[in-house]
């Protein structure tokens, strides 16, 4: 995913002239394309992602559209108050690219997880949170955030993920993308966000009865909660898969969007990490498999 979104980024940059890229002394080997090709809109704010932040506000401010790059939980908990202030409060064209969602550091330990990450960024009412599956919906993100440029946080794995699109899907936020199909129509249903879209696939690959479907859902926030309710009554049930803890996560979320539809909050079932993750080290499959999300 991140040589996906350093592609996009330079490519989107070549025909947007108002777009820079600010780095936190991190991503060398991935972010020189940008670096050698567009100097005057690169800057390595060195380990002070705070400043990083609020360099990127007063940017949008003058009319860039900035993307800020980090291991997730440096960009996003480190700078959550500069997030909130600066660029969320004055709508600003700054997307936050946190790379390594989940437990893709899971070796380096709690300080370098992400797993409370989603309840952090969806609850600021002016951002939207794109959380691609594979390398094709993280070029759609791009796109869709650089055609719509506001307050964003772009949740990227770290290397390696495969590709489950043919093609470059066209997304929006809060529409269901349909991945898999599944043995029932508009029966079982598995929806996932973010990098677990593969661990999904696994799931539906897995099932020894009929194979549920898999849906990803890449862009997502406070602003599209009132499209979820007409798709969850669509199907007959929906499990989320997510590598994040349960609460406040995008299984919480999608049954925020309904609670007052107690006829559809039955439908929802949710797959999340468990608490244990929070003091363990080891690779992202065995902590995913220790926090609960076993394919």
């Amino acid at each position: 995913m991140r040589n996906a979104f350093i592609d996009e980024l330079v490519g989107l940059a070549a025909t947007h002239s108002q777009i820079a890229l600010v780095v936190g002394d991190l991503g060398y080997s991935v972010v020189e394309p940008f670096a050698d090709r567009f100097p005057d809109r690169f800057i390595n704010a060195g380990v002070a992602e705070q400043n990083m932040t609020g360099l990127a506000a007063g940017m949008a401010s003058e009319g860039y559209h900035v993307f800020t790059y980090s291991i997730a939980n440096f960009p996003s908990f480190r700078c959550a108050e500069q997030i909130r202030n600066d660029v969320d409060y004055h709508q600003l064209p700054v997307t936050v690219v946190a790379v390594g969602g989940g437990l893709a550091y899971g070796s380096l330990g709690y300080s370098h997880h992400a797993v409370q990450d989603y309840a952090l960024l969806r609850s600021f009412p002016n951002l939207t949170i794109a959380a691609p599956g594979d390398p094709m919906e993280t070029r759609a993100c791009m796109r869709w955030l650089v055609a719509n440029p506001g307050p964003s946080y772009l949740r990227l794995g770290k290397a390696g993920e495969p590709s489950f699109h043919s093609q470059v899907p066209a997304v929006e936020p809060g529409r269901w993308l349909e991945v898999s199909a599944g043995g029932v129509e508009h029966g079982a249903l598995l929806l996932t966000t973010g990098a677990t879209l593969g661990l999904a696939i696994e799931r539906q690959r897995n099932n020894a009865g009929p194979k549920p479907a898999v849906h990803s859902l890449p862009l997502w926030g406070m602003a599209s909660k009132p499209a979820q309710a007409a798709q969850v009554a669509a199907h007959q049930q929906i499990t989320t898969f997510e590598d994040h803890l349960r609460d406040g996560g995008f299984g919480s979320w999608l049954m925020e969007a309904v609670c007052d539809r107690p006829d559809l909050l039955g439908k929802i079932k949710t797959e999340a990490l468990t608490p244990r993750v929070c003091g363990a080290v080891g690779s992202q499959a065995m902590l995913n498999a220790w926090g609960g999300l076993q394919p």
